[in-house]
């Protein structure tokens, strides 16, 4: 029988070649927010090695979004044009190309980890942040602008302006970023959200903007492709977001369309304390699954190709995406065929390479 990992997933009319998905990750290697080679070279070589779907990094939805100014951008033609052909290639490839959607919020303007990861300073060319309430992220980061119900509104109108630009360059898959501290998390931890309007208080409250998001970005996309969002399923800090009100979002999501939840953890407070250890977020994703009835991805510390099989096999998850472990080894996913006895196709190009065994 064909391992779990390795069968198809099909979301709404695309479907995956198996459910090894390369999670976002940024690059910091863009210029005025447009993908360079570097993209094209570190997102084309993983659909080379075999994975589902190539997911690009948090790609800001309006300059501000930008976690630092080396980040990728979509609002506006040029990128779309940088990314099209990187959407070609990971497609001609077999793989599904995606994109993360997202806006850093009150943790933008920051200078990239290489340079410290710092916010920027006026010489360095630092701009307004903006967070539904005006607390900083930490200490020595600057109080970010509270955001209006007006500006609010305009975010939400941006997102959607960025999906179908993303359907333009060519993607089949939209992730909404709603996790790791980023501005939709934002408005959904309490940790960072202390309005009393009716973006603000009451669980129902701090979901409204990021389900409107999700509503306009649903609209905006082809409803033939499939839209994903990553949360974090819990801030790991007592009276901050967590499992339950995970859950409670993930019905709403699919409510609104939504065709999985990319579920990750963290990123709200600067002092948690995680315990990472293998596999430690796929309760999460095991959870909301069941709870929810939606498909989830698991991601966090999926190393191993019989960790990743029995994620999928035993229902934990519909997919695993794997992050620094493909940094690592961009053909993760033809050594994890292998491993696990099942002869999957190599590119043309490299199959002199593949051994004998596996052919």
């Amino acid at each position: 029988m064909t391992p779990h990992l390795f069968t198809p997933l099909k979301l709404r009319d695309v479907e995956l070649r198996n459910r090894i998905f390369l999670s976002p990750m940024c690059q910091y290697s863009a210029v005025d927010g447009v993908s360079t080679d570097w993209h094209l070279v570190h997102l084309g070589s993983r659909a080379v090695g075999g994975v589902g779907l190539v997911i690009a990094e948090k790609t800001a939805v309006v300059p501000e979004g930008r976690i630092t100014p080396g980040c990728t951008g979509i609002w506006n033609d040029a990128q779309v044009r940088a990314f099209a052909p990187i959407a070609r290639f990971v497609s001609a490839q077999g793989a599904a190309p995606g994109i993360q959607l997202g806006h850093a919020g009150r943790k933008a303007s920051c200078a990239p980890p290489w340079d410290g990861g710092n916010p920027l300073t006026a010489a360095e060319g630092a701009w307004r942040t903006v967070a539904p309430s005006a607390v900083p992220f930490a200490p020595g980061h600057p109080e970010p602008h509270a955001l209006t119900p007006d500006e609010i509104e305009t975010l939400v109108a941006r997102y959607g302006e960025a999906a179908r630009r993303a359907a333009a360059a060519g993607f089949q898959v939209v992730e909404i970023h709603a996790a790791h501290g980023y501005l939709l998390h934002q408005f959904l931890s309490p940790l960072s959200n202390r309005r009393d309007d009716p973006f603000g208080g009451s669980l129902e409250n701090r979901m409204r903007f990021p389900l409107a998001v999700a509503r306009a970005v649903r609209r905006a996309f082809p409803s033939s492709l499939p839209v994903f969002v990553r949360i974090s399923a819990t801030d790991w800090v007592d009276g901050g977001w967590d499992l339950a009100q995970s859950i409670a979002f993930a019905r709403c999501l699919k409510e609104a369309g939504i065709d999985l939840v990319d579920c990750s953890s963290g990123g709200a407070a600067p002092d948690a304390k995680v315990p990472v250890a293998p596999g430690y977020q796929v309760p999460f994703a095991a959870a909301i699954r069941r709870e929810a009835g939606i498909a989830t991805g698991a991601v966090g510390l999926i190393t191993e190709p019989e960790q990743a099989e029995r994620i999928v096999a035993g229902g934990e998850a519909d997919a695993v995406l794997l992050a620094r472990e493909l940094l690592r080894d961009p053909y993760w996913p033809l050594h994890a065929a292998r491993a696990l006895g099942v002869d999957v196709p190599w590119p043309r190009q490299y199959l002199r390479a593949k051994p004998a065994a596996a052919r």
